[in-house]
């Protein structure tokens, strides 16, 4: 497609064209940008109005899928390459075709390059080798991750190059089954001055023997029936979440000893009452793993979602794939679809921790650092009761501490403590749990704490470290405090 002289001169032109993230939203407005995140152009063609200067231009070329003439194009240096390439094509008005649009992380400004978003409700059936750009999903996925400074990172399926763009890494490799995406996620890093590895090949086969302190992946998950017509950007042609199990059980192998997992997916739910179990199969031996299911669909609407993402609703197709997607789903038993994200780390503890549960509850985004702190306890949590006894504890200082009862009563009838980050998970606690935990800022060791609760409430020591040890350790393995 592009050279790498040709995508600076691609550069250097959106640039000229202040065609940014900043530029692109003090122009539109947010109301124009948010509804463009609904993939409606409307608010954003009336923002632009009959302007005809470059920024203006470089939106409707880019963005808004409209032709341009050619003449108020006539400056860029990278043209020609374009047109060369396809990306650009028309003579007295030019059409891309493909999508460049800004986009922004906490460590820098960009470009994501990929096919175009279907806007306005037109929703085209896409080409096999399609290339999504910034989903959703995708960019739920990058706040996964927890934020520090990684060696060696593997983008594993990296699609359009969006987590890539995110990552802060001193080397990444990019892999992804689809040349086309590959062609496309170098001309966005380039664009964005992100230096990666790109690769060509399936799941784990391109870094065969090779470890990496973190693999973040967004697989081709879509659970549907065999069929010649696949989606690459979303069906990985297993049968059933079997290429889901494949990520993850194969992930050990090329985690390094401090490495981690950051999965976002979905799997398949043959039996509601014991779901967890068919997940556990999937950990590898030796390692901690937290699984949180966000969503649980039905069938119907599993299918129905998918079917318009593949622009068929309303065509003659419809009714014909949704019943043999039905029948597939009949023949492997599922039952639903459970939908959310798979943390996995190489254990530090002789008994390795999984934890597997629903939580469909509202998060704090980013939450990258709650799976981190979710393994960084897990050491902590397996202390005996002498060890943890000794051990400093400090409150996580994103904690609240709530109390309901009657107005004037004495005493509430209820404690909650209150996570304001990550997973804003809660609990409810008792008088001498909630004067413990509120007591630990890292300093006194948590014996000396619940002897001095115990004395305030004349209780006894012993019995009263017997009650709150089991639930000091669920606090810190929940991250409500921290050794």
């Amino acid at each position: 497609m592009l050279t790498d002289s040709a995508i600076a001169q691609l550069r250097a032109d959106v640039l000229a064209a202040d065609y940014t993230l900043d530029g692109l939203t003090e122009r539109l407005g947010s109301a124009a940008i948010a509804a463009l995140a609904r993939n409606t152009s409307v608010a954003a063609a009336r923002a632009l109005g009959d302007a005809t200067d470059p920024q203006a231009d470089a939106i409707r070329l880019w963005l808004l899928q409209l032709p341009v003439p050619a003449q108020r194009l006539a400056n860029w240096t990278s043209l020609p390459a374009l047109k060369a390439a396809g990306l650009v094509v028309g003579d007295a008005e030019l059409r891309a075709t493909i999508e460049l649009k800004p986009h922004g992380s906490d460590r820098r400004e960009g470009w994501i390059c990929s096919d175009h978003t279907p806007l306005d409700e037109r929703v085209p059936q896409p080409r096999p080798d399609f290339v999504l750009g910034a989903s959703p999903a995708s960019t739920t996925l990058t706040q996964l991750v927890p934020p520090r400074r990684y060696p060696r990172v593997l983008d594993l399926g990296t699609g359009c190059g969006i987590q890539a763009l995110h990552l802060d890494a001193a080397e990444i490799v990019a892999t992804d089954l689809n040349p086309r995406a590959l062609e496309l996620a170098r001309i966005g890093l380039g664009l964005s001055n992100v230096e990666a590895e790109l690769r060509l090949g399936s799941l784990y086969e391109p870094v065969a023997g090779e470890r990496f302190d973190l693999i973040v992946t967004n697989p081709p998950y879509v659970l549907s029936p065999p069929s010649e017509a696949k989606l690459v950007y979303r069906e990985g042609g297993f049968s059933g979440d079997g290429l889901m199990r494949t990520v993850v059980a194969q992930a050990a192998d090329h985690l390094t000893d401090d490495g981690l997992l950051i999965v976002l997916g979905n799997w398949a739910v043959t039996d509601p009452e014991q779901w967890e179990q068919h997940l556990k199969e999937w950990i590898p031996d030796g390692c901690d793993a937290l699984v949180l299911q966000r969503e649980l669909l039905d069938p119907y609407e599993y299918i129905e979602i998918w079917l318009t993402d593949a622009g068929l609703q309303g065509t003659d197709e419809y009714a014909s794939r949704y019943a043999e997607w039905l029948d597939y789903f009949v023949s492997l038993r599922i039952v639903g679809v459970g939908m959310g994200w798979i943390g996995l780390a190489k254990s530090k503890c002789p008994a390795p921790v999984v934890r597997i549960e629903e939580w469909p509850h509202a998060v704090h985004q980013p939450v990258g650092q709650a799976f981190s702190d979710f393994f960084t306890a897990i050491p902590t949590t397996q202390l005996t009761d002498a060890e943890l006894l000794a051990t400093s504890l400090r409150l996580h200082p994103g904690v609240v501490q709530e109390t309901i009862g009657m107005p004037g009563a004495a005493h509430p009838q209820h404690i909650v403590l209150r996570q304001q980050f990550g997973f804003g998970r809660a609990v409810e606690a008792g008088t001498a749990l909630a004067a413990i935990v509120g007591a630990c800022d890292g300093d006194l060791p948590l014996g000396v704490l619940i002897g001095a609760v115990a004395g305030l409430l004349d209780t006894d020591t012993v019995e009263l470290a017997a009650e709150v040890l089991p639930q000091l350790r669920r606090l810190v393995a929940d991250g409500f405090v921290v050794a």
